[in-house]
């Protein structure tokens, strides 16, 4: 629904992105926001881990938790994400995430600058099935994300 030129949307609608086994549903992107920032609802299932331990290089990243729990790594320290809670995730420090309970985690995402969506995107032009770090590795280079783990290895 447009709103004098914004827009609504219900909580898991937008445009969906199925990348890495997450649920990533984009709500809004740079196109929206004149490159201003980007902003996800992912959908982590119970026992998933996100992305291996990366740092991004251009973008700044926040994290708001809606449902479940999720487990952050956050450069030398460890987090328990749950209800309500926000976390910042600067730029040229590594993280990464994971859902070890059983129930389904959901986090807002709100990156800026603009530009992970297109990440994302290419992600989730690689083959279904498990993840192949190498070729993931290439994608992260041309965005300037680096992975911190060897491919072969999580």
């Amino acid at each position: 629904m447009t709103l004098g030129g914004g827009y609504l949307l219900p909580s898991r609608e937008g445009t969906r992105i199925p990348a890495i086994g997450l649920g990533i549903t984009m709500k809004t992107d740079g196109k929206s926001t004149r490159d201003a920032y980007s902003l996800f609802e992912y959908a982590i299932p119970p026992e998933t881990d996100g992305p291996p331990l990366h740092t991004h290089t251009r973008e700044d990243e926040s994290f708001i938790c809606l449902t479940g729990r999720l487990d952050v790594t956050l450069g030398d320290q460890e987090f328990v994400l749950e209800l309500g809670d926000y976390l910042y995730l600067p730029r040229d420090v590594p993280h990464a995430f994971r859902n070890p309970y059983d129930e389904e985690s959901r986090v807002i995402s709100v990156v800026s600058p603009a530009g992970l969506e297109r990440y994302y995107k290419a992600l989730a032009e690689l083959p279904p099935g498990p993840m192949d770090l190498s070729k993931v590795k290439q994608i992260m280079d041309d965005f300037r994300i680096v992975l911190h783990v060897q491919p072969g290895k999580r």
